[in-house]
């Protein structure tokens, strides 16, 4: 039994968040503005990287690095800054997405992406491939699904802020960390994990709407609902199968995006590959290392 570790996924909020959806509190959903403005960049360091240090006494290197291919040892790369690395993480779209987007992954029932396409400024995947930039806007496309109609993602990281609604109240700050969420009738917008301090704005028609029945089942806490998927051989809410390997794909496929900033990939779901360029589908499945393979 496999749960992964958007802890969010068990909070209330991002049910109350799904039932208003569903609801209809904003209409047919059609855009949604979603992102974290931490920065994930190694970028300011790669020129230290010609530098030369020991390997502490108390770090097996070798061990650290894993199925990564080998590079000499530099302290950029750890303990957290690892994230900023490309042989080694994913950036703040990798870190945060599962965080992020996972109410209206589990609202909207998104699925995969029919295209993917990253804007970065000031990065040169060529030169600077190394590390990830400071900030991008990612843009998923995805169809129409059932009865709700295709629905654009934007995804903003680091220096690139998520757009201030124009619903919102001149006292309100920016949503930094979160998630705008446009629908033909209205806004809702939220912080991350769990969709931490949903509302509709303006508050006047939070305060006026009527809030739907709790339908769907509530859990007491992420780890909690793994435990009792474990006893009673059931999936867990955010199992690896069904639900949180689904969700981290749009993640890494926002990472490829970014090493091929400016292309609009088309994904074919089914096959698990690009449509539309061999160099992404080369991205996909990075080498190991020698002694590391499955």
């Amino acid at each position: 039994m496999t749960q992964l570790g958007n802890q969010g996924h068990s909070y209330e909020t991002i049910r109350l968040f799904c039932e208003w959806i569903r609801d209809g509190a904003i209409g047919s959903v059609h855009t949604i503005h979603a992102g974290c403005a931490a920065v994930n960049s190694g970028i300011d360091r790669l020129s230290h990287l010609k530098e030369r240090h020991p390997v502490p006494p108390t770090l097996d290197w070798d061990l650290w690095l894993g199925p990564a291919q080998y590079r000499p040892y530099h302290p950029a790369y750890l303990p957290g800054s690892w994230r900023g690395w490309v042989p080694f993480g994913n950036g703040t779209v990798g870190d945060w997405t599962c965080h992020v987007v996972d109410p209206v992954f589990w609202a909207l029932d998104l699925g995969a992406p029919a295209t993917i396409q990253a804007a970065v400024k000031n990065y040169d995947p060529k030169t600077q491939g190394d590390a990830f930039p400071k900030g991008e806007v990612i843009t998923y496309e995805f169809p129409a699904k059932g009865k709700r109609g295709p629905v654009t993602l934007h995804w903003y990281s680091g220096t690139e802020r998520i757009p201030r609604p124009k619903e919102m109240e001149a006292d309100e700050k920016d949503v930094e960390t979160g998630a705008v969420v446009l629908g033909d009738q209205g806004t809702i917008i939220y912080g991350s994990h769990g969709a931490g301090g949903v509302r509709i704005i303006p508050q006047k028609k939070m305060d006026e709407y009527k809030r739907p029945p709790k339908t769907l089942p509530r859990v007491k806490e992420h780890h909690w609902d793994w435990l009792q998927a474990i006893r009673n051989g059931t999936k867990a809410g955010s199992d690896f199968d069904s639900y949180g390997g689904p969700l981290t794909e749009i993640a890494l496929l926002g990472v490829i995006a970014i090493r091929m900033a400016g292309t609009k990939l088309k994904w074919d779901a089914k096959r698990m590959r690009f449509a539309n360029s061999k160099e992404a589908n080369q991205l996909l499945n990075p080498p190991y290392r020698s002694g590391w393979k499955l």
